[in-house]
């Protein structure tokens, strides 16, 4: 029995995607899944610390990910 839908199941999303993933993240999302699950994805990082709650844990860390990730949307 496999995982069936939501985040792991994407198809069709072509709106800009920015990715970082947390080392304590319940499901880390390989780059090669991700490119192509989302084939506009405009940031791709793999960071030192933090988890399912990376905003609360480490939020100076969380904050520098979100501005590099949307950055190219300016």
């Amino acid at each position: 029995m496999g995982i069936q839908g939501g985040f792991f199941n994407a198809k069709g999303v072509s709106i800009p995607v920015a990715v970082s993933v947390f080392p304590g993240e319940q499901y880390e999302a390989p780059r090669s899944w991700t490119e192509r699950a989302y084939p506009n994805l405009i940031h791709y990082n793999e960071v030192d610390k933090g988890g399912h709650f990376a905003a609360w844990e480490q939020p100076q860390l969380f904050s520098q990910e979100v501005r590099t990730g949307l950055r190219k949307l300016r």
